[in-house]
């Protein structure tokens, strides 16, 4: 065997060595006692977060923001969700915005349906009104849906049911989509 050979060989036979070693000092180590605190987080049920500006040619400024959760507790009823989602939407200087607190949340996947009653705006009318979104979270190209798609705007909704939105049709501005979505993984 050449002599450089050999050097690497016997390199990797000391680092092997020396990770069984660590590995069995650790084992036959007394173990910690662990705290609730120390245990892992156990994951929640479904989440949607992020914010992110939809992209539209005529210049219009729509940007959506979301901070919505489901306690794993509460996997099995997705009308307990919590948080709030904001969106706004103006163009040359006329729109309105609207604060909305969170009353359902389905994932699957990547895609999150998302529904809320608007707790605040400047959109006369739509104060107690319920709104719904979808996103779609494909990393840097995620597209987005909301309930008020074929009425034109929230205010024109007529009773919507929880957790019902549109397919997620708009595209997000290029460097805007950080949406993120934990899947619910349901016991079926």
């Amino acid at each position: 065997m050449k002599r450089r050979t050999k050097i690497v060989v016997l390199g990797s036979a000391l680092l092997l060595t020396a990770g069984a070693a660590s590995a069995a000092t650790a084992s036959d180590a007394p173990r910690e006692r662990t705290t609730a605190s120390d245990a892992p987080r156990q994951r929640e049920a479904a989440a949607l977060t992020g914010t992110a500006k939809l992209y539209r040619s005529a210049g219009d400024d729509i940007t959506f923001s979301f901070d919505a959760h489901l306690a794993a507790e509460d996997k099995a009823d997705p009308s307990k969700a919590t948080g709030t989602f904001e969106f706004s939407h103006y163009l040359n200087g006329e729109g309105a915005r609207a604060e909305v607190k969170v009353d359902c949340l389905l994932t699957g996947g990547m895609v999150a349906v998302v529904s809320g009653v608007v707790t605040d705006s400047d959109l006369p009318g739509a104060k107690g009104k319920r709104v719904g979104v979808t996103v779609h979270d494909l990393g840097r190209h995620d597209r987005l849906g909301y309930s008020w798609a074929s009425t034109g705007s929230p205010v024109d909704t007529k009773e919507l049911p929880k957790c019902v939105s549109s397919a997620p049709f708009e595209k997000v501005a290029k460097g805007t989509g950080d949406f993120t979505v934990v899947p619910w993984q349901p016991e079926l």
